[in-house]
């Protein structure tokens, strides 16, 4: 049985990754508007992913005896300056949810509670990696300017 405290807690987080799905569906609308196709399939399936976290969260608390829910949801952004100021944006939320996953290990620990703490280790696992994918599509994109974009756009388009 989850503790009431961190059944509480992943519900909030359920909420956290369908407001980044939103975000990242925000950001392929705004890519598919500007002609990047690319990082609009790019973002567009970092929304399902995310979407996916959710169910994950929710079916785990269904499986351990609690009850999940999911909250109101935000709005997300809707504009960016440049392709390179959405993937900063990414990069810098990427690191937030980081620090969601973080505490709830952290409550899960205090609560005593190892399958919980086992389950959400998969997600701290995940976050280094969107973090330094994150980080390394900045970098190309400081590196090459303008002139990198196209072939950005193409690579990040491959993604399935």
């Amino acid at each position: 049985m989850i503790s009431n405290k961190l059944q509480d807690a992943i519900n909030a987080q359920i909420v956290a990754e369908m407001w980044s799905a939103n975000l990242y569906l925000s950001m392929s609308y705004y890519f598919a508007a500007k002609g990047y196709e690319g990082f609009a399939k790019w973002m567009k399936a970092q929304a399902n992913e995310e979407n996916e976290h959710a169910e994950q969260m929710a079916q785990y608390i269904l499986r351990r005896g609690g009850e999940a829910k999911v909250g109101a949801i935000d709005a997300v952004p809707q504009e960016w300056d440049s392709p390179l100021a959405v993937f900063e944006h990414v990069y810098k939320h990427e690191c937030h949810v980081s620090s969601l996953i973080d505490a709830l290990v952290d409550l899960a620990l205090a609560e005593k509670d190892k399958a919980s703490q086992d389950f959400l280790m998969g997600f701290v696992r995940e976050q280094v990696e969107e973090e330094a994918t994150a980080q390394g599509i900045v970098d190309k994109m400081k590196l090459g300017g303008q002139s990198a974009l196209y072939h950005l756009d193409a690579e990040l388009g491959t993604r399935k």
